[in-house]
């Protein structure tokens, strides 16, 4: 039985295929009329003045009002279906989610027929793919709410069937909600701040939601409000839903917050059926796993939103997940844990949406090509359009890691060639014999350049442990030699079709690294180093340069007497320097690892 009309199972003469024939029940409308009259009415503002609510209970009544009217539109609730079909088609969930076929020969505003569906309820069935697709099911509502707009508002498990194929099918298409562009950015970046544990950004992503009147706004910046948001945010991203909530603790905080700040929230009339729907898909999710978070379970969609999306405002909340407070910096470096989150979540979506955890066979070779048709649509840029945020950062990020690389690598050669007794390389010395560019920031590894290189390491080690492939010999292992050469040849004909991207990514990263050389220049600061100079204990005298890895024994002559020399001045009741003191300074100074700061250059 649907709540609104009673369903039956038929079976159409003309073709014998099995369908679902809903009818509507008669007189609902006016049944209908008369509850939201009383809720809108009396029990609204009578709720409202009782517990001077900032919510516009009026406004939510109305929202629902108008869902269940449209809801007696059978011709709509079939226009609503047939939307979601052809709209899931254009994602990654299209082989894995779907509605039913309308019959419309046999569909009126009042009688909807479908093709019959045969499964069980999600939340009772005891197949071991249930978790999957309880993750489906989320990334399929997400997709629903912050890409179609077009949010279906009645996931009771009923209307949640895992078919026979090991699919998901959606029923009941008639109560939905229209979620308007900016809205969605704004509920993407809401949902980016919460999966990043951005707590900090939650109060102003609150005003613009419309949970805090706009006449509270300089509210929000104490740390009060943060701190409690902070708390009751990071217990429910834990899991286990209102259960593992501390709830007289919540609802203390929240009444301390009221009486410091005044009635601070606000229900918006948009977000009723938004509450609806995902409180739904929590609750399901918590019947199959205790421990479910709704809020970790939006991650691997919020990945995959912030990585490819190209809208401003979506390249901002990426920014912001990736290098947190430090997004503005100029000399900004990857958070490698946000990094890890977001990797994890866009691979955890990718498995997901692609079916592979539902036990298709899907071939390696396949694999590898969807993969790399993956990667070169998000680094490569578009020949006509602008670059996205993804890739303005990728080639920001890149262009850092290879200039610090380039440093690390010059200073390992260098390094590697032997040290001279003055404490300088070989290799350096040969090269430059005045030391100018010893110190200068184009060539000197700063601390940044240390950092950048180490967290490149993480990231790689990251990458590898995502994609399960240590080094190249465990992916063309399992693959025949037909096989890479198909796999080389695809690569190849994939990247010979994007050339102009890759010539346009290429320009761009060279602009990149021009850019940094320039600004590492424009800063004239000239780092400290430390000389791990060779004391004359570890050079020999043999007129021939020797590495650092094998010093020698010996001591020189020279230093000998100047030590001596030292000691005596020293001992001496009225110490004068003579002019000789400076030559036995500067040969003490060779044999110790001394500090040297260069002056900004002239």
């Amino acid at each position: 039985a649907a709540s609104l009309g009673q369903v039956y199972r038929a079976r159409l003469k003309s073709s014998g295929q099995e369908v679902a024939v809903k009818v509507q029940r008669p007189d609902i409308m006016t049944q209908i009329a008369l509850d939201m009259y009383l809720i809108r009415d009396i029990v609204a503002p009578t709720l409202k003045r009782f517990f001077t609510l900032n919510t516009d209970l009026v406004g939510v009544t109305d929202t629902w009002g108008i869902g269940f009217v449209d809801e007696l539109d059978y011709t709509a609730e079939a226009n609503n279906a047939k939307f979601f079909t052809e709209s899931i088609q254009s994602t990654p969930l299209a082989d894995v989610v779907f509605s039913p076929t309308v019959v419309d020969k046999y569909t009126t505003d009042k009688v909807l027929t479908t093709e019959w569906i045969v499964g069980e309820r999600l939340d009772k069935s005891s197949q071991s793919d249930v978790t999957i697709l309880t993750s489906i099911a989320m990334n399929s509502y997400l997709t629903m709410l912050l890409e179609t707009g077009v949010l279906h508002c009645d996931p009771h498990p009923g209307n949640l069937l895992r078919t026979e194929d090991g699919r998901l099918c959606i029923l009941d298409w008639g109560m939905v909600t229209r979620i308007d562009p900016d809205l969605q950015v704004t509920l993407i970046e809401h949902m980016a701040h919460l999966t990043s544990a951005d707590y900090a950004e939650i109060p102003r992503d609150l005003l613009l939601l419309g949970f805090i009147p706009e006449d509270k706004a300089g509210l929000i910046a104490d740390s009060g409000v943060v701190e409690t948001l902070a708390e009751i945010y990071g217990a429910w991203t834990k899991g286990g839903g209102a259960a593992k909530i501390n709830v007289p603790k919540v609802v203390s905080q929240l009444q301390n917050l009221t009486a410091t700040k005044g009635n601070l929230f606000q229900i918006p009339p948009y977000f009723a059926y938004i509450a609806k729907s995902f409180s739904v898909l929590e609750g399901i999710g918590l019947s199959n796993d205790g421990n479910y978070s709704i809020i970790n379970e939006c991650l691997p969609y919020v990945s995959k939103r912030l990585l490819t999306d190209k809208s401003t405002r979506t390249g901002g909340a990426l920014s912001t997940f990736i290098f947190g407070a430090n997004k503005t910096d100029k000399n900004r470096i990857i958070d490698y844990k946000r990094a890890e989150q977001l990797v994890s979540g866009f691979a955890d979506y990718s498995t997901s949406a692609s079916g592979a955890l539902l036990g298709k066979d899907v071939s390696d070779t396949k694999v590898i090509e969807e993969q790399a048709d993956q990667i070169l649509e998000l680094l490569l840029a578009d020949e006509e359009d602008e670059l996205t945020p993804l890739q303005e950062i990728f080639l920001e990020q890149l262009a850092k890691i290879i200039s610090s690389s380039s440093r690390g690598v010059w200073g390992q050669i260098r390094q590697a060639s032997g040290t001279l007794p003055s404490g300088r390389s070989v290799l350096g010395t040969l090269i430059d014999p005045i030391g100018f560019w010893r110190t200068s920031p184009a060539v000197a590894v700063s601390e940044m350049d240390k950092r950048t290189i180490e967290t490149t390491r993480s990231l790689i080690k990251l990458l590898q442990d995502n994609s399960g492939v240590e080094n190249i010999s465990d992916l063309t292992g399992q693959l025949t030699n037909r096989q890479i050469v198909d796999v080389m040849s695809t690569v190849s004909r994939k990247l010979w079709t994007r050339r102009s991207s890759v010539f346009k990514t290429g320009r761009k990263l060279a602009l990149n690294l021009i850019q940094l050389t320039a600004d590492k220049l424009e800063e004239g600061e000239r780092v400290t180093i430390e000389l791990h100079t060779t004391s004359l204990e570890q050079a020999t005298n043999d007129g021939r340069i020797h590495s650092s890895s094998n010093p020698a024994r010996s001591r020189s002559r020279r230093l000998e007497d100047a030590r001596r020399m030292m000691e005596k001045l020293e001992s001496e009741e009225n110490y004068s320097r003579p002019p000789t003191s400076s030559m036995a300074s500067q040969a003490l100074t060779e044999e110790q690892n001394l500090t040297v700061q260069v002056d900004r250059p002239v």
